[in-house]
């Protein structure tokens, strides 16, 4: 078995001071919610043995404060995540096989998350699929499973929702699980 846990990156500026999209830095909410998302995921023990982390800005920031919760865990910092869709973010998952990691975290960006999410779940936890079937906010975490023994095997509609969960369904209580 696979695992992929899908992070979003924490709620940012609305402008960079450079003015380009990839400098925007995390507002306070954001760094509040990053650092809760990863005492929920050390938590609920998703340790990941691989991180790829976009290089925004955001993603970066985003990282800093999850990784108190997983040290010594293996990070790539990947140019190629931002902006990706989905097809590049399943090559990118492919890619992986060499590494052959058996919990894989990507910390990256919508809609590619948020479509790749959507794409590759085919069954599973009910509630956390309505959840998020409209959106995965910013800090949203999904938790995918898939029964295959080789990340080149990923394909959509091969996983399974284990959780998904986010700062606002953490904080009313019901993190869809």
């Amino acid at each position: 078995m696979r695992r992929l846990i899908l992070l979003r990156h924490a709620k940012t500026e609305r402008d960079a001071p450079s003015g380009r999209d990839q400098d925007r830095r995390l507002d306070e909410r954001g760094r509040h919610d990053g650092a809760e998302m990863g005492r929920w995921l050390a938590l609920h023990d998703y340790r990941p043995d691989l991180v790829l982390v976009s290089t925004a800005t955001r993603t970066q920031e985003s990282w800093e404060l999850l990784r108190a919760a997983m040290p010594s865990v293996r990070v790539k910092h990947l140019p190629a995540l931002y902006g990706a869709d989905p097809s590049e973010l399943l090559r990118i998952i492919h890619g992986v096989a060499d590494a052959d990691p058996q919990c894989l975290l990507i910390l990256a960006h919508n809609p590619g998350l948020h479509e790749l999410a959507l794409g590759l779940i085919a069954s599973g936890d009910p509630a956390g699929r309505q959840a998020l079937a409209s959106n995965l906010p910013t800090a949203g975490v999904t938790v995918i499973d898939f029964k295959i023994d080789d990340w080149e095997k990923v394909g959509f509609r091969t996983g399974r929702l284990e959780r998904f969960a986010s700062p606002k369904l953490l904080r009313e209580g019901s993190e869809g699980a």
